[in-house]
């Protein structure tokens, strides 16, 4: 009982922050410079024919009308007509969104595999060469951008090297044919066509962006495990298992890392999200079809249904996804569940 009034308590609390972004969604798109309506009507059109199209999409009217149409069309699960792409913007958003989420997936995958390993290393050898190593990385991924790590992994292993495939997004379709869209997650749907050649040219070609974004978290994964299993280590049931003679790796893997797990999950779960907003410019340095582009390409159309969608999803996702760290928290460490 006592789980069920933790869960409506943590989803109860999101409902606020999901009426802001609705707003602040809304105010955001009619910020951005430019004028949709003319440039849905092309360079030679005459301020009459700008001045239709604008009525058409219901521009010219009062904000709080348009803010009313817009509540309810989301009610109706409508999120608007793309401007640029002609298209309903909840299918581009749903078309787009697959190649962002292997992306970010992939680079968190790879911030994980470096950054726990490096992290309990540096805790369990604090001052040694590994300690000093983990801080220089961590250092080092969080003053690069993701766009230069990006443009320099490109010249080194494509254009110097020759040993990665060119950066024309997720599948080079003059090669291989892409498989039937089931996930839209490319190497499950290559592997649920029994299609071994296609998974390895798709992994070929996620290899590069994924440790480009990955690199930039890295850096807190280390930080933050590196913290985590020194207090833990140095705590009083980790030196009464000393003193009791267990052996190092029981304590270390064990006890401390299982009550350093808390603080490592709340980070994973701010990461993801940041990095799922975040891959903006890997993915256009890579040509990678994600809704970082497509949210680039609204912008410089003034495409504001699509800006709407794009901010309104990502803060969804966002909202949802520190909704679901929360709950596992709760059921990972019980005084957090009583504390909520």
């Amino acid at each position: 009982m006592s789980s069920l009034i933790t869960v409506a308590k943590r989803v109860s609390s999101a409902v606020p922050s999901l009426i802001g972004v609705v707003i602040v969604t809304f105010l955001l798109a009619r910020a951005l410079p430019g004028d949709p309506a003319a440039y849905y009507a092309g360079a030679s059109a005459t301020p009459e024919s700008i001045a239709q199209i604008r009525a058409k999409l219901g521009l010219d009217r009062s904000w709080l009308v348009q803010f009313g149409d817009y509540v309810n069309h989301l009610v109706h699960g409508d999120l608007g007509q793309s401007v640029s792409s002609g298209a309903p913007v909840l299918t581009d958003l749903a078309t787009r969104l697959p190649a962002s989420i292997e992306l970010t997936g992939a680079a968190l995958l790879f911030a994980l595999l470096l950054g726990l390993p490096l992290g309990i290393l540096a805790a369990t050898r604090p001052g040694s060469p590994v300690d000093h190593l983990c801080r220089v990385l961590v250092t080092v991924g969080a003053a690069f951008p993701t766009f230069f790590v990006a443009l320099l992994l490109v010249f080194v292993f494509y254009f110097k090297l020759g040993i990665a495939p060119e950066p024309l997004g997720r599948l080079n379709e003059i090669y291989q044919t892409a498989p039937p869209t089931v996930t839209g997650l490319l190497l499950v749907d290559t592997l649920l066509a029994g299609d071994g050649e296609a998974f390895r040219a798709a992994f070929g070609q996620l290899v590069l962006p994924a440790v480009s974004l990955g690199l930039f978290a890295l850096a807190p994964i280390a930080r933050i495990t590196r913290a985590a299993m020194l207090e833990a280590l140095a705590s009083d049931y980790a030196r009464t298992a000393r003193a009791m003679g267990l052996a190092r790796g029981r304590i270390v893997f064990v006890y401390a890392l299982r009550n350093a797990a808390l603080p490592i999950v709340n980070i994973l779960g701010m990461v993801f999200s940041f990095l799922l907003g975040a891959n903006v410019l890997v993915e256009q340095v890579f040509a990678w079809p994600g809704i970082g582009a497509y949210a680039v390409k609204a912008v410089i159309a003034s495409d504001y249904a699509a800006v709407q969608g794009f901010v309104l999803m990502m803060a969804v996702v966002f909202i949802l996804l520190n909704l679901g760290v929360d709950l596992l928290a709760a059921a990972m460490d019980p005084r957090v569940r009583y504390d909520g």
